[in-house]
Protein backbone atom coordinates (compact mmCIF):
# COMPACT_ATOMS: atom_id res chain seq x y z
CA UNK A 1 0.00 0.00 0.00
CA UNK A 2 2.81 2.40 0.89
CA UNK A 3 4.44 1.77 -2.50
CA UNK A 4 1.17 2.68 -4.19
CA UNK A 5 1.00 5.95 -2.23
CA UNK A 6 4.58 6.79 -3.24
CA UNK A 7 3.62 6.26 -6.90
CA UNK A 8 0.66 8.62 -6.43
CA UNK A 9 2.99 11.24 -4.90
CA UNK A 10 5.28 10.96 -7.93
CA UNK A 11 2.27 11.33 -10.23
CA UNK A 12 1.16 14.51 -8.42
CA UNK A 13 4.65 16.02 -8.53
CA UNK A 14 4.94 15.52 -12.32
CA UNK A 15 1.40 16.65 -13.13
CA UNK A 16 0.81 19.73 -15.34
CA UNK A 17 -2.46 21.36 -16.35
CA UNK A 18 -3.08 23.74 -19.25
CA UNK A 19 -6.87 24.12 -18.98
CA UNK A 20 -9.41 24.52 -16.21
CA UNK A 21 -11.07 21.30 -17.35
CA UNK A 22 -7.85 19.34 -16.84
CA UNK A 23 -7.36 20.88 -13.39
CA UNK A 24 -10.91 19.95 -12.39
CA UNK A 25 -10.23 16.36 -13.44
CA UNK A 26 -7.17 16.40 -11.15
CA UNK A 27 -9.25 17.74 -8.22
CA UNK A 28 -11.92 15.10 -8.67
CA UNK A 29 -9.31 12.35 -8.76
CA UNK A 30 -7.41 13.35 -5.61
CA UNK A 31 -9.27 15.93 -3.48
CA UNK A 32 -13.01 15.33 -3.89
CA UNK A 33 -15.18 13.43 -1.42
CA UNK A 34 -15.01 10.41 -3.71
CA UNK A 35 -11.35 10.89 -4.53
CA UNK A 36 -8.26 8.86 -3.77
CA UNK A 37 -7.40 10.72 -0.51
CA UNK A 38 -10.83 10.07 1.00
CA UNK A 39 -10.41 6.37 0.27
CA UNK A 40 -6.92 6.35 1.78
CA UNK A 41 -8.03 8.04 5.02
CA UNK A 42 -10.87 5.52 5.28
CA UNK A 43 -8.33 2.73 4.86
CA UNK A 44 -6.40 3.92 7.95
CA UNK A 45 -8.45 1.73 10.32
CA UNK A 46 -7.43 -1.39 8.42
CA UNK A 47 -3.71 -0.73 8.70
CA UNK A 48 -1.66 -2.60 11.32
CA UNK A 49 -1.03 -0.40 14.42
CA UNK A 50 2.72 -0.49 13.97
CA UNK A 51 2.39 0.75 10.36
CA UNK A 52 -0.25 3.43 10.88
CA UNK A 53 2.22 6.23 11.63
CA UNK A 54 4.23 5.71 8.42
CA UNK A 55 1.02 5.20 6.43
CA UNK A 56 -0.51 8.41 7.84
CA UNK A 57 2.61 10.43 7.07
CA UNK A 58 2.57 9.30 3.43
CA UNK A 59 -1.14 10.05 3.06
CA UNK A 60 -0.65 13.52 4.56
CA UNK A 61 2.31 14.14 2.23
CA UNK A 62 0.14 13.15 -0.74
CA UNK A 63 -2.64 15.49 0.45
CA UNK A 64 -0.28 18.45 0.93
CA UNK A 65 1.34 18.00 -2.48
CA UNK A 66 -2.04 17.62 -4.21
CA UNK A 67 -3.39 20.79 -2.57
CA UNK A 68 -0.22 22.72 -3.44
CA UNK A 69 -0.36 21.54 -7.05
CA UNK A 70 -4.04 22.50 -7.22
CA UNK A 71 -3.34 25.96 -5.82
CA UNK A 72 -0.38 26.66 -8.14
CA UNK A 73 -2.14 25.75 -11.35
CA UNK A 74 -5.40 27.40 -10.31
CA UNK A 75 -3.56 30.70 -9.83
CA UNK A 76 -1.66 30.32 -13.12
CA UNK A 77 -4.80 29.67 -15.13
CA UNK A 78 -6.63 32.60 -13.52
CA UNK A 79 -3.71 34.93 -14.31
CA UNK A 80 -3.67 33.75 -17.94
CA UNK A 81 -7.39 34.34 -18.25
CA UNK A 82 -7.12 37.85 -16.78
CA UNK A 83 -4.22 38.67 -19.12
CA UNK A 84 -6.23 37.60 -22.17
CA UNK A 85 -9.25 39.56 -20.99
CA UNK A 86 -7.12 42.65 -20.40
CA UNK A 87 -5.75 42.50 -23.96
CA UNK A 88 -9.22 42.98 -25.41
CA UNK A 89 -9.19 39.57 -27.10
CA UNK A 90 -12.25 37.38 -26.95
CA UNK A 91 -10.78 33.89 -26.95
CA UNK A 92 -14.23 32.37 -27.38
CA UNK A 93 -14.53 33.76 -30.91
CA UNK A 94 -13.83 31.34 -33.78
CA UNK A 95 -10.50 31.75 -35.55
CA UNK A 96 -10.37 33.88 -38.68
CA UNK A 97 -10.68 31.50 -41.63
CA UNK A 98 -7.84 31.32 -44.12
CA UNK A 99 -8.96 31.93 -47.71
CA UNK A 100 -8.97 28.81 -49.85
CA UNK A 101 -6.56 28.66 -52.76
CA UNK A 102 -7.42 27.53 -56.27
CA UNK A 103 -5.87 25.50 -59.04
CA UNK A 104 -3.94 27.47 -61.62
CA UNK A 105 -5.78 27.84 -64.97
CA UNK A 106 -2.79 26.25 -66.76
CA UNK A 107 -3.05 23.19 -64.51
CA UNK A 108 -6.82 23.06 -65.01
CA UNK A 109 -6.45 23.20 -68.78
CA UNK A 110 -3.59 20.68 -68.88
CA UNK A 111 -5.52 18.17 -66.77
CA UNK A 112 -8.57 18.58 -68.98
CA UNK A 113 -6.52 17.93 -72.15
CA UNK A 114 -4.85 14.86 -70.63
CA UNK A 115 -8.16 13.44 -69.41
CA UNK A 116 -9.67 13.66 -72.90
CA UNK A 117 -6.82 11.81 -74.60
CA UNK A 118 -6.54 9.24 -71.80
CA UNK A 119 -10.07 8.13 -72.70
CA UNK A 120 -8.80 6.95 -76.09
CA UNK A 121 -5.76 5.10 -74.81
CA UNK A 122 -3.00 7.70 -74.44
CA UNK A 123 -0.62 7.58 -71.47
CA UNK A 124 1.54 10.39 -70.04
CA UNK A 125 5.35 10.53 -70.38
CA UNK A 126 7.84 13.04 -69.00
CA UNK A 127 11.39 14.17 -69.79
CA UNK A 128 14.06 16.73 -68.79
CA UNK A 129 13.69 20.45 -69.49
CA UNK A 130 17.43 20.75 -70.26
CA UNK A 131 18.11 18.79 -73.45
CA UNK A 132 20.98 17.94 -75.78
CA UNK A 133 20.96 18.78 -79.46
CA UNK A 134 20.11 15.22 -80.52
CA UNK A 135 16.83 14.93 -78.66
CA UNK A 136 15.77 18.54 -79.21
CA UNK A 137 16.80 18.99 -82.85
CA UNK A 138 18.79 16.37 -84.75
CA UNK A 139 16.62 13.30 -84.10
CA UNK A 140 13.59 15.37 -85.13
CA UNK A 141 14.99 16.03 -88.60
CA UNK A 142 16.00 19.69 -88.03
CA UNK A 143 18.68 20.62 -90.58
CA UNK A 144 21.90 22.16 -89.27
CA UNK A 145 21.02 25.60 -90.63
CA UNK A 146 17.46 25.64 -89.27
CA UNK A 147 16.53 28.99 -87.62
CA UNK A 148 15.50 27.20 -84.40
CA UNK A 149 19.18 26.39 -83.81
CA UNK A 150 20.06 30.10 -83.62
CA UNK A 151 20.55 31.91 -80.33
CA UNK A 152 17.82 34.33 -81.42
CA UNK A 153 15.26 31.51 -81.08
CA UNK A 154 16.66 29.17 -78.42
CA UNK A 155 18.14 29.54 -74.92
CA UNK A 156 21.45 27.68 -75.14
CA UNK A 157 23.33 26.61 -72.03
CA UNK A 158 26.29 25.39 -74.09
CA UNK A 159 26.37 26.10 -77.82
CA UNK A 160 29.08 24.01 -79.44
CA UNK A 161 29.91 22.98 -82.97
CA UNK A 162 28.02 19.98 -84.32
CA UNK A 163 25.46 18.23 -82.14
CA UNK A 164 27.05 18.77 -78.71
CA UNK A 165 24.96 21.79 -77.75
CA UNK A 166 22.87 21.87 -74.56
CA UNK A 167 19.73 24.03 -74.42
CA UNK A 168 16.45 24.57 -72.64
CA UNK A 169 14.03 22.43 -74.62
CA UNK A 170 12.02 24.33 -77.22
CA UNK A 171 9.22 21.74 -77.37
CA UNK A 172 8.20 18.52 -75.64
CA UNK A 173 8.88 16.58 -78.84
CA UNK A 174 12.16 15.66 -77.16
CA UNK A 175 10.12 13.46 -74.80
CA UNK A 176 8.70 11.67 -77.83
CA UNK A 177 12.23 10.92 -79.09
CA UNK A 178 13.22 9.45 -75.73
CA UNK A 179 10.13 7.24 -75.67
CA UNK A 180 10.71 6.02 -79.24
CA UNK A 181 14.34 5.21 -78.40
CA UNK A 182 13.42 3.18 -75.32
CA UNK A 183 10.12 1.58 -76.41
CA UNK A 184 8.80 -0.54 -79.24
CA UNK A 185 5.53 0.19 -81.08
CA UNK A 186 2.67 0.42 -80.47
CA UNK A 187 3.36 3.77 -78.80
CA UNK A 188 0.56 6.10 -77.75
CA UNK A 189 1.79 8.84 -75.41
CA UNK A 190 1.21 12.43 -74.30
CA UNK A 191 4.14 14.70 -73.37
CA UNK A 192 3.07 17.69 -71.26
CA UNK A 193 5.56 20.20 -69.89
CA UNK A 194 7.17 23.62 -69.86
CA UNK A 195 9.21 24.78 -72.86
CA UNK A 196 11.40 27.81 -73.58
CA UNK A 197 11.91 30.02 -76.62
CA UNK A 198 13.83 33.26 -77.00
CA UNK A 199 10.87 35.50 -77.81
CA UNK A 200 9.86 39.00 -76.76
CA UNK A 201 7.24 38.91 -74.02
CA UNK A 202 3.88 40.34 -75.08
CA UNK A 203 0.16 39.75 -74.72
CA UNK A 204 0.43 36.95 -77.31
CA UNK A 205 3.89 35.45 -76.62
CA UNK A 206 6.23 34.56 -73.76
CA UNK A 207 9.77 33.25 -73.32
CA UNK A 208 8.39 30.20 -71.52
CA UNK A 209 5.06 28.46 -71.93
CA UNK A 210 3.49 25.01 -71.65
CA UNK A 211 2.74 22.36 -74.25
CA UNK A 212 1.00 19.04 -74.58
CA UNK A 213 2.29 16.92 -77.46
CA UNK A 214 0.95 13.57 -78.55
CA UNK A 215 2.41 10.64 -80.49
CA UNK A 216 0.80 7.49 -81.85
CA UNK A 217 2.88 4.89 -83.72
CA UNK A 218 1.66 1.49 -84.86
CA UNK A 219 1.12 -0.53 -88.00
CA UNK A 220 -1.36 1.02 -90.41
CA UNK A 221 -1.80 4.40 -88.68
CA UNK A 222 -3.17 6.91 -91.20
CA UNK A 223 -3.89 10.62 -91.57
CA UNK A 224 -7.58 9.76 -91.20
CA UNK A 225 -6.88 8.24 -87.76
CA UNK A 226 -5.24 11.49 -86.70
CA UNK A 227 -8.10 13.61 -88.01
CA UNK A 228 -10.70 11.53 -86.18
CA UNK A 229 -8.78 11.66 -82.89
CA UNK A 230 -8.33 15.43 -83.09
CA UNK A 231 -12.01 15.95 -83.97
CA UNK A 232 -12.92 13.93 -80.88
CA UNK A 233 -10.62 16.12 -78.79
CA UNK A 234 -12.09 19.36 -80.18
CA UNK A 235 -15.66 18.30 -79.44
CA UNK A 236 -14.80 17.16 -75.91
CA UNK A 237 -12.82 20.32 -75.15
CA UNK A 238 -15.02 22.99 -76.77
CA UNK A 239 -18.40 21.26 -76.97
CA UNK A 240 -20.43 19.19 -79.39
CA UNK A 241 -20.82 20.73 -82.81
CA UNK A 242 -17.26 22.12 -82.83
CA UNK A 243 -15.75 21.75 -86.28
CA UNK A 244 -12.10 21.48 -87.27
CA UNK A 245 -10.15 22.24 -90.42
CA UNK A 246 -6.62 21.20 -91.36
CA UNK A 247 -4.45 23.62 -93.36
CA UNK A 248 -1.24 22.46 -95.07
CA UNK A 249 1.88 23.50 -93.16
CA UNK A 250 5.51 22.48 -92.59
CA UNK A 251 7.32 20.95 -89.62
CA UNK A 252 10.70 19.20 -89.91
CA UNK A 253 9.48 16.12 -88.02
CA UNK A 254 6.14 15.49 -89.79
CA UNK A 255 5.22 14.93 -93.44
CA UNK A 256 2.56 15.79 -94.46
CA UNK A 257 2.04 18.51 -91.85
CA UNK A 258 -0.96 20.64 -90.99
CA UNK A 259 -2.19 23.43 -88.74
CA UNK A 260 -5.50 22.66 -87.08
CA UNK A 261 -8.20 25.29 -86.53
CA UNK A 262 -11.45 24.99 -84.60
CA UNK A 263 -14.60 27.01 -84.95
CA UNK A 264 -14.41 30.04 -82.66
CA UNK A 265 -15.90 29.14 -79.29
CA UNK A 266 -16.93 32.77 -78.68
CA UNK A 267 -18.89 33.55 -81.85
CA UNK A 268 -19.58 29.91 -82.80
CA UNK A 269 -18.03 30.43 -86.23
CA UNK A 270 -19.96 33.57 -87.13
CA UNK A 271 -16.95 35.90 -86.88
CA UNK A 272 -15.76 38.23 -84.11
CA UNK A 273 -12.70 40.29 -83.14
CA UNK A 274 -11.14 37.31 -81.32
CA UNK A 275 -11.05 35.15 -84.47
CA UNK A 276 -10.47 38.24 -86.66
CA UNK A 277 -13.89 37.65 -88.22
CA UNK A 278 -12.82 34.39 -89.85
CA UNK A 279 -14.87 32.13 -87.57
CA UNK A 280 -11.75 29.96 -86.97
CA UNK A 281 -9.06 29.77 -84.30
CA UNK A 282 -5.72 27.99 -84.70
CA UNK A 283 -4.97 25.67 -81.75
CA UNK A 284 -2.28 23.16 -82.78
CA UNK A 285 0.11 21.73 -85.34
CA UNK A 286 0.00 18.09 -86.41
CA UNK A 287 1.05 15.63 -89.09
CA UNK A 288 2.33 12.16 -89.93
CA UNK A 289 5.69 11.32 -88.34
CA UNK A 290 8.47 11.77 -90.89
CA UNK A 291 10.14 8.43 -91.83
CA UNK A 292 13.55 9.97 -91.02
CA UNK A 293 12.46 10.53 -87.42
CA UNK A 294 11.42 6.87 -87.15
CA UNK A 295 14.79 5.79 -88.57
CA UNK A 296 16.67 8.02 -86.11
CA UNK A 297 14.86 6.27 -83.27
CA UNK A 298 15.47 2.75 -84.67
CA UNK A 299 11.84 2.19 -85.71
CA UNK A 300 11.26 0.59 -89.12
CA UNK A 301 9.36 3.15 -91.31
CA UNK A 302 8.49 0.37 -93.77
CA UNK A 303 6.49 -1.40 -91.05
CA UNK A 304 5.25 1.41 -88.82
CA UNK A 305 3.59 4.77 -89.36
CA UNK A 306 2.35 7.32 -86.88
CA UNK A 307 1.03 10.78 -86.25
CA UNK A 308 2.05 13.55 -83.86
CA UNK A 309 0.41 16.74 -82.65
CA UNK A 310 1.28 19.58 -80.32
CA UNK A 311 -0.61 22.45 -78.73
CA UNK A 312 0.17 25.32 -76.39
CA UNK A 313 -1.74 24.98 -73.11
CA UNK A 314 -1.88 28.76 -72.68
CA UNK A 315 -3.52 29.03 -76.09
CA UNK A 316 -6.26 26.58 -75.13
CA UNK A 317 -6.71 28.25 -71.72
CA UNK A 318 -7.13 31.64 -73.38
CA UNK A 319 -9.93 30.24 -75.51
CA UNK A 320 -11.61 28.39 -72.64
CA UNK A 321 -11.57 31.31 -70.20
CA UNK A 322 -11.63 34.23 -72.68
CA UNK A 323 -8.27 35.60 -71.46
CA UNK A 324 -6.83 38.30 -73.69
CA UNK A 325 -3.29 38.60 -72.24
CA UNK A 326 -0.90 35.62 -72.03
CA UNK A 327 1.18 37.32 -69.33
CA UNK A 328 -1.61 36.98 -66.77
CA UNK A 329 -0.89 33.25 -66.47
CA UNK A 330 2.61 33.85 -65.05
CA UNK A 331 2.22 37.07 -63.03
CA UNK A 332 0.70 35.40 -59.93
CA UNK A 333 -1.92 38.13 -59.49
CA UNK A 334 -4.27 36.78 -56.82
CA UNK A 335 -7.14 38.84 -58.23
CA UNK A 336 -6.82 36.97 -61.51
CA UNK A 337 -6.16 33.53 -60.05
CA UNK A 338 -9.03 33.71 -57.53
CA UNK A 339 -11.50 33.66 -60.42
CA UNK A 340 -10.73 29.96 -60.90
CA UNK A 341 -11.64 28.96 -57.34
CA UNK A 342 -14.07 26.06 -57.50
CA UNK A 343 -12.86 24.90 -60.93
CA UNK A 344 -11.69 21.29 -61.16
Amino acid sequence: MQEKIKELITEVESYTATTKEALETFRLKFLSKKGILTDLFAEMKNIQPDQRKAFGQLVNELKVKAEEKMSVFQSALEDASESAAGSGLDLTLPAEPLPLGSRHPISLTKNRILDIFKRIGFTVSDGPEIEDDWHNFSALNFPENHPARDMQDTFFIEQNEGSDSIALRTHTSSVQVRVMESSKPPIRILAPGRVYRNEAISARAHCFFHQVEGLYIDEGVSFADMKQSLLYFAEEMFGKGTEIRLRPSYFPFTEPSAEMDVTCSICKGKGCNVCKYTGWLEIMGCGMVDPNVLKNCNIDPEKYTGYAFGMGIERIAMLLYNVKDLRLFSENDVRFLSQFRGEN
